[in-house]
């Protein structure tokens, strides 16, 4: 008997958790904080970016919104895709595109700010680290970004 009065607390928990949820007008669930390796408390369901679609999306290879904040990782440079110069830059772009996705929804994250907050066009700059490691440089290793070295050049040459 004590286990369904357990369970049943369970229940009853969940059912007040969604109603409660519901009952604040969300069109959206929020990203979330979770417990994981130390300092990775940031948590999402990604999906890729659409022409209207702009919440937990990913963009490309180094930018993604994370509720409505859109960030670009600050360590790296990933191919254009919107438009791509050359079929390479396209090939590498989208691989890396759903390389970043992918490793977004592996599990919990941090974002760590640079030296600066922001780019001129109004993304946020961090790094995404997952227990104490770059994403970034993760994506470098695979050879589908570059290091961030404050120039843009071609992918193209």
């Amino acid at each position: 008997m004590t286990g369904l009065v357990a369970k049943g607390a369970v229940v009853a928990t969940l059912v007040l958790a969604v109603l409660h949820w519901a009952s604040r007008g969300d069109a959206e669930p929020r990203p979330r904080p979770v417990s994981g390796p130390v300092g990775d408390t940031v948590t999402a369901s990604f999906t890729f970016c659409g022409s209207a679609r702009r919440f937990n999306c990913v963009v490309d290879g180094d930018t993604f919104w994370l509720g409505r904040q859109k960030i670009r990782i600050a360590d790296i440079d990933a191919p254009e895709l919107t438009p791509p110069r050359c079929e390479y830059e396209r090939e590498v772009g989208e691989a890396a595109k759903h390389r970043l996705r992918a490793l977004l929804n592996a599990g919990p994250f941090a974002l760590r700010a640079g030296v600066r907050d922001e780019d001129p066009f109004g993304r946020k700059l961090r790094m995404v680290m997952r227990a104490g490691r770059s994403i970034g440089e993760r994506m470098v290793a695979e050879r589908l970004v570059r290091r961030w070295d404050g120039n843009r050049r071609s992918w193209c040459d």
